[in-house]
């Protein structure tokens, strides 16, 4: 955790699980978002702003969220949280047309025909959050190199009822957050709704899309910040 300048803003959490399953590397799932948390602490660590800034690192996501489960279980973790950034495989882009999918029964209006967007989900109780990345696509303040570089649209998931009636929502680490009032968003590449390397021996550094990845990392920093 590091402190805010105002210290009546609520802190912000910036989160990602570290388990992988059996037989995976799990380079996407989830290397990609631990190192876009390491790098929102390298970036904003030393810097001052409004808001604490917290990082959490999860275990047993694969097993049923069972670390975030065991830290929202502590409400004092809960007092001064003002809403939870999570990130679950952001490193994976497909360029043909008609490579992404799409869960059945979202209403889903896509930037375009190919698995090149950043998809960012969150609850309809706490919109502002989910607001800070529509606005997250220009120009950072902080930047993750000197090069310029263009990041991926950004498709934001208003879901009600706490996922209840799309349940393929709720399947990473924001959900424990949802079911405690806290306002959470899932920032995700959609998994296998994208990816063959989901689960699978080949998610490695190579199948990484790195152009996509390091667009990813920067409209995360930019939203945090």
């Amino acid at each position: 955790e590091r402190p805010g300048t105002n210290k009546a803003a609520k802190a912000i959490l910036v989160g990602a699980h570290y388990d992988t399953v059996a037989l995976s590397p799990g380079a996407d799932d989830n290397a990609s978002g631990v190192a876009v948390a390491l790098e929102v602490a390298r970036l904003i660590g030393s810097r001052p702003t409004p808001r604490t800034l917290q990082l959490a690192f999860f275990d047993k996501e694969e097993a049923g969220l069972l670390g975030s489960q065991a830290f929202v279980s502590k409400k004092a973790r809960l007092q001064n949280l003002g809403g939870a950034i999570v990130m679950d495989m952001v490193g994976y882009a497909c360029y043909t047309s008609g490579c992404q999918k799409y869960p059945a029964g979202l209403p889903v209006t896509p930037p375009s025909d190919k698995g090149d967007f950043l998809a960012v989900v969150g609850d309809t109780e706490h919109l502002p959050l989910l607001n800070a990345f529509q606005n997250s696509q220009n120009i950072p303040s902080i930047a993750l190199n000197k090069e310029k570089s263009n990041l991926p649209p950004v498709l934001t998931l208003p879901i009600p009822l706490k996922g209840l009636l799309t349940p393929d929502t709720l399947r990473s680490d924001h959900a424990p957050f949802w079911y405690q009032g806290v306002g959470a968003v899932l920032v995700t590449d959609t998994a296998n709704l994208r990816t063959p390397h989901y689960h699978q021996p080949s998610d490695v550094p190579a199948t990484i899309e790195r152009s996509f990845f390091t667009g990813s990392a920067q409209i995360v920093v930019n939203a945090t910040t």
